[in-house]
């Protein structure tokens, strides 16, 4: 499970190195995507591979099934972190994001989320006072 803040920078060639919480659960191999709210998704090849699978199972006359999995699919790129952990995002996911050099990657359960730090922070502050009013109701399984 992905959990946590952490703050690495992008380097001039674009890569970034994976927190070292995560690099065990990503060594043998990652997908980086497009998500939502302009983010990266980082998931285990393994991890990958049951959210695919999900997908394959989404009915093909539903028109917004089809659009989020051919965005969601083709800004995919499967990656192998080097033996520093660092990882290349592609200049599509780099734009895509925003991304500039100060960088924020979160943990969000079975992935782990690639941020602009200005966008996160700007996401963070609106979502905290949301956060905080939410009726526990509304979060399954929780009491």
């Amino acid at each position: 499970m992905f959990l946590g803040t952490h703050s690495p920078r992008l380097d001039e060639k674009g890569r970034i190195i994976l927190p070292a919480k995560f690099r065990e659960e990503l060594a043998g191999g990652l997908v980086l995507t497009k998500g939502q709210e302009n983010c990266i998704y980082v998931f285990s090849a393994r991890e990958f591979e049951k959210v695919h699978a999900d997908m394959v199972g989404a009915p093909m006359q539903n028109r917004q099934a089809r659009d989020y999995i051919r965005v969601f699919l083709s800004g995919a790129s499967d990656e192998v972190p080097d033996k520093q952990g660092r990882v290349t995002i592609p200049a599509t996911l780099r734009a895509y994001a925003g991304l500039d050099r100060e960088l924020v990657v979160i943990g969000a359960g079975n992935r782990a989320e690639i941020w602009d730090a200005g966008a996160w922070n700007s996401y963070l502050e609106a979502q905290e006072k949301a956060f905080s009013e939410i009726d526990e109701d509304a979060i399954p399984g929780h009491s």
